[in-house]
This record gives structure tokens, sequence and C-alpha cells, in this order.
């Protein structure tokens, strides 16, 4: 039996199957990733690292540069979903996934049709003003031409977690709780190298832990399925 051939075997014996996803995710969907030799994070601006640049004391200080960096490093509108995405949907729509928590702060979750998920770090496709919180498109950050700006004259942000903010308290509780409720959890995409999210793994108390990831993992000695290959690639065997 094959490791897809187990993992197969696994969901369809779940009775409340959870995702927990990571940036590897979307990389199928030609959206980078993050710590990767070719990742974000290993570029710069000038001499400023992107890393850097991505933090809550930056967008305040330098909203211009900020913004410049952001839509050219950490927005895709045109990426569309891959197998691993298409086939999370059509287990939820099965009754047999329960929810996705994903760590990417793109919407490919929901453009595959997957309605229970909960972003830890937020969404590109949800802004705010700062002074009135009017909400604004992915469309119209991406069409300004400099420092998106409200009606009222207050700066737009996007609401996705820049370094030194908190996660959201209700995203966080739910994603918990659903990992506390399932008998397999499948962690794919991630090398759970972010915290707080990776802690989070650690409320799972189910049956079987599935890691699937291009290299090793914190966690992969505890995992009753290991499996180091492209997650897209993975979820394209299984057939569903």
């Amino acid at each position: 039996m094959t490791d897809v051939d187990r993992l197969r075997k696994i969901i369809d014996e779940s009775k409340y199957l959870v995702f927990f996803g990571g940036a590897g995710v979307s990389t199928a969907s030609n959206i980078p990733d993050f710590r990767s030799s070719k990742g974000i994070y290993n570029e710069k601006y000038g001499n400023i690292p992107i890393e850097a640049i991505i933090s809550h004391s930056f967008f305040m200080e330098h909203p211009e540069i900020f913004y410049k960096i952001y839509k050219e490093k950490l927005c895709f509108p045109d990426a569309m979903p891959n197998d691993c995405h298409k086939v999370l949907a059509r287990l939820e729509a099965k009754g047999i996934l329960k929810a996705v928590i994903t760590q990417n702060i793109d919407d490919l979750h929901e453009k595959a049709g997957s309605k229970e998920v909960y972003k830890l770090h937020g969404s590109v496709t949800e802004n705010h003003c700062m002074r009135c919180r009017k909400f604004y498109s992915l469309d119209y950050i991406l069409k300004s031409e400099s420092v998106p700006l409200c009606s009222c004259g207050g700066i737009v942000k996007p609401d996705v977690v820049l370094y030194e903010e908190p996660l959201n308290d209700g995203v966080v509780s739910a994603a918990i709780s659903h990992i506390m409720k399932a008998d397999t959890l499948i962690v794919g995409g991630t090398s759970l190298a972010v915290y707080p999210a990776a802690y989070y793994i650690e409320y799972f108390r189910g049956k079987n832990l599935i890691i699937i990831n291009m290299s090793k993992t914190p966690k992969d000695e505890d995992a009753d399925l290991v499996i180091n290959d492209d997650i897209a690639k993975v979820f394209r065997e299984l057939g569903y």
C-alpha cells in the first residue's frame, strides 16, 4: 500500500477531518512561499528585508513603500485553486472535512468552494479604513496609485496580520476548537516554523496526525503518516 493509498483510507474512515495548511498549499497556484530559498523573505527592497517591511510599525511609518511591496509580492488576484484546494472543497461537500485552517492570506480555498475556512493571518480580499472602518475590495487596493485612501481621508489597511499584530481571537478560538474535535488532522504545506499558529497543532488529541510537506517539520516524529512531496500532487493522486 502506497502512502497515498494509506492517506485515502484514513480520510475515508475519518469522522471529523480537519486540514491545517501553510504557504506550500498555494505554491502550485504560482504564489511564492515565504521561507524557502526562493521565498519572499529572502528578497530585499534596497537594503530593507521584505520581512521587515511587512510589519505594523513599517506600515505606519512608510505606507508608500509598504504598499509598493505588498501589491507586488503578496497580492495575486489572478491565481486559481490547485488540486489541493479543489479536493478539500469536495471533501467538505461530502461532509468529511469539517474545517480548513490556513496561514495563507489568499482566497483560493473559497474560490475552490470551501465554506468553513479559518484564516489565521487574515485576507488580502478584505480591507478597511483605519478611521471609519469602511470596507474596500482588493481591486480598489491594486488600482490605487500609491497609498489607498478612504472617502473620509483615512488610510485603508489590508486585513492581514502584520508582524507585531495579534491574531484574531475569534478565528483562533474556532480553529483550536476544530483541531480539538478532529479525529484526523492533515497538516500540509507548512514547515510549522511560524508561531503562534504552529503551536495550535499541540491541541490535537485525535487518532491520525498526517504531515504532507516537501521538507521535514518539527512534528514529523509525532505523526502517524509523513509524506514528503508536493501537496497538490498528493491530493491529485487521491482521486476524490
